[in-house]
């Protein structure tokens, strides 16, 4: 089993929230109300490093198909090891069609070092206000999600997924990327400004992994602060895996200490094009056609794929 290391980092200036709370005092109830949230919970958030680098051993056997990514996971968390920096590394951009299992990556990479997890859909995001927020002068403003998982969360370093974030779309007034260029910089982010609160914190820890099925449409700038990394679909061999995975899994899930531990070469055969997503629907379907036949395996006329729109896919 590996034990998670935690230390503490301060991430912003007690006094300085303090001030910003007595100039606040009548703008804005929300305002004030956050503030005093700050001073009550502290500055201190944890940052958390695994102990030794068999903790991504579990994402290796999920997400067999990120062999590159986490050959350099494994490598900054060793270094991290041998020095006392802590474990983190550069942001993370994900390439890869539709249902290779980028999100599914970043929630696993999020539990194995036992620290939170943040979404931003950025399909059809049209707005920089939802990851920095909104001037507390506005109607109904209120701060974005980076400082919003910050202050109300235990942990420093969450793993923040920015998915589709080649869809994100604006104008030269409201560009939701433009913010990225100072929150995936490690010097410009250790002061990061959430225009709600107008208070320095830092979000220099934050793991980023941004999710994208091309660069298309992803400036030049954003790119060169990330590494890129093109995911493959699994191989057949690894789309087997996963499908006994989810299968055991489901065992364990149901209490179904009578069934077969382990799925039928023919079954096998007919899940492996399936995505991992419509794998433990379908199987979990197999498993009540099972039962009401009164069997305690699975067999291939219990995997009742329905054809969906589009091509069959294979990821998460």
């Amino acid at each position: 089993m590996s034990i998670t290391l935690a230390r503490t980092r301060a991430l912003y200036d007690l006094a300085s929230v303090q001030g910003a709370l007595e100039r606040s005092k009548g703008r804005s109830p929300e305002l004030e109300a956050f503030y005093e949230r700050m001073l009550d919970t502290g500055a201190e958030r944890f940052v958390t490093t695994p102990s030794s680098t068999a903790a991504l051993a579990p994402l290796a056997e999920n997400c067999p198909n990120f062999g590159e990514v986490l050959g350099d996971l494994t490598r900054y968390l060793g270094l991290a090891h041998a020095g006392d920096g802590g474990f983190n590394v550069m942001p993370i951009l994900l390439l890869g069609d539709p249902g290779v299992g980028k999100t599914h990556f970043a929630r696993g990479l999020a539990k194995v070092m036992q620290t939170e997890f943040e979404l931003i859909s950025m399909n059809a995001l049209s707005a920089g206000f939802v990851i920095t927020g909104s001037s507390a002068s506005w109607k109904g403003a209120k701060c974005g999600k980076v400082a919003e998982r910050l202050v109300r969360g235990q942990y420093a370093n969450p793993v923040v997924l920015l998915d589709e974030v080649e869809k994100a779309s604006g104008s030269s007034q409201s560009d939701p990327l433009a913010a990225l260029y100072q929150l995936l910089e490690p010097e410009t982010s250790r002061a990061f400004r959430d225009e709600f609160i107008d208070v320095e914190i830092d979000a220099s820890q934050i793991f980023w992994v941004l999710t994208a099925n091309s660069t298309d449409g992803i400036p030049a700038p954003l790119l060169n602060r990330m590494a890129v990394y093109e995911v493959p679909k699994p191989t057949f061999e690894q789309a087997a895996g996963i499908a006994q995975r989810i299968y055991r899994g489901l065992l364990a899930e149901l209490r179904l200490r009578k069934f077969a531990p382990n799925l039928g070469a023919a079954v096998i055969d007919r899940l492996a094009p399936v995505s991992p997503r419509d794998m433990r629907k379908n199987l979990l379907d197999g498993l009540g056609y099972a039962v009401a036949a009164g069997r305690d395996d699975v067999k291939v006329e219990d995997i009742r794929i329905k054809p969906g729109p589009g091509k069959a896919r294979i990821g998460f």
